[in-house]
Parts: structure tokens; C-alpha cells; sequence
């Protein structure tokens, strides 16, 4: 949380960051220091492209689907709605029944993930607050624009066939995983997860940001980012 009407959401890579299991780790190497070469510091980083606070677009699951760099960068500012469900394991569609949005809106799921700081622990678990394929049915009927959840993965590894991911991706709609609300009031924000301009990027790493209510943007034109 970064101030009063601007919170930052993402983990830090390195840090607080853990890769799914079987995708190779974050990592940071120096090959130039300032000390040794008198001139500057360059590193290299080496990751997945679904390492910490990450999008997946529909090329991960389907074949010939969207990539990273055939997105309009608007499509990455939304309504978002940050939706509660908390002392549950999965989210089902009956955590869901209540909820409002406009079609188009990203929705955010805040969960034990977050509030027990399992998401950005820097070690992966099995056990973590996943969505359910119905649940996942449910954000494609109210036409979501994007779905998010505080965890590196939207499902649980247990099913080998990723039926939550497919639904939501088949239907068009970008998956945000690996966001921390902790101290985030369930609501509605505007979100900003700008991802990486990637040549057939199937993924990529954001720096996501929610900004107090959906008409933020206009608000906070020409203000300071201070707190």
C-alpha cells in the first residue's frame, strides 16, 4: 500500500515470489558491478514468464489463442471489483451468487491467501485457496474482463488438465495471478496491470496496481503519487 488512494498489489521478485512447481526459479545474476568495472551495474534475470505477480493470456491453453503483444494496453486499465471469500478452500459459485459488476470488469478474489501471507511467502504450497470450474463459469456468464486471485495460480495442480484456466481462457479472459490483497477493502478500483509488450508471449510479468474507485483514472490525472 503505497498511499492513501494508489495500492500496490504485486510481490516482489526474488523476495516474496515462488515458481509453480516444475517452472524454473527467479533469478537474478550480476555481470557487471559498479566495483568491479568503475562504470555501472547490469544484471541478468532469468524466469518464467508466470514468475511472481503475473497474466496469463489464452496462448497458454489454446492453440493459435491471444498473445501478450496483440493486446491494446488500454485493456490492462478496468473497473475491477475486489471480492471477498474468506475461511474457505475453494470458491465456489455459491460464494459468487451476490456479486455485481459490468461486463467487462476484472474481478479480484481476496481469500486466506492473502491474509495468512501464504501468497507472497516466497515457498510454494499446495494447500492455498483456489477457484472452483464453477466458479470459473460464473465469472464468464457475468462476462468478466479479467479474473485475478492471490495466489500464483488461479487452480489447484491436482487436476492435470487445468479446467479452470481452459474455461476462463477459451472464453477470452485474462487470468491475474499472484496479486496480494491484504488490507484491501472488498469493493470496487480501478486496476493497472500493464504487462510486457512479449513477441507470442503466452504470460508475462505486471506490476499491478488498484487506484480507489472505477472512475480513478480520471481523478488522479496531473496528481502526485506521494503519499
Amino acid at each position: 500500500m503505497t498511499s492513501h488512494w494508489l495500492y500496490d498489489i504485486s510481490i516482489v521478485l526474488g523476495e516474496e515470489s515462488f515458481p509453480f512447481p516444475g517452472d524454473p526459479p527467479f533469478m537474478r545474476e550480476m555481470i557487471q558491478t559498479l566495483q568491479g568495472s568503475g562504470i555501472c551495474n547490469v544484471s541478468r534475470l532469468s524466469m518464467s514468464s508466470h514468475s511472481g505477480t503475473h497474466l496469463d493470456f489464452p496462448a497458454h491453453f489454446v492453440e493459435n489463442g491471444k498473445t501478450a503483444e496483440s493486446y491494446p494496453a488500454e485493456q490492462f486499465l478496468l473497473p475491477a471489483r475486489v471480492w471477498g471469500v474468506l475461511g474457505k478452500q475453494i470458491i465456489t459459485a455459491a460464494h459468487m451468487r451476490d456479486m455485481e459488476i459490468n461486463p467487462g470488469d476484472a474481478i479480484l478474489f481476496k481469500t486466506d491467501n492473502s491474509e495468512t501471507g501464504r501468497a507472497k511467502s516466497g515457498r510454494y504450497t499446495s494447500s492455498f485457496v483456489s477457484l472452483s470450474p464453477e466458479a470459473a463459469d460464473i465469472c464468464i456468464q457475468k462476462k468478466a474482463g479479467l479474473v485475478g486471485i492471490d495466489y500464483i495460480s488461479v487452480e489447484q495442480d491436482k487436476d492435470p488438465f487445468f479446467p479452470v484456466h481452459r474455461k476462463l481462457l477459451d472464453a477470452g479472459i485474462p487470468i491475474l495471478e499472484g496479486i496480494y490483497l491484504k488490507g484491501i477493502p472488498p469493493g470496487l478500483y480501478t486496476l493497472l496491470c500493464l504487462p510486457l509488450k512479449i513477441k507470442g508471449g503466452e504470460a508475462s510479468p505486471v506490476r499491478a496496481v488498484l487506484l480507489d474507485g472505477p472512475g480513478a483514472p480520471i481523478r488522479a490525472r496531473g496528481r502526485s503519487m506521494a503519499p
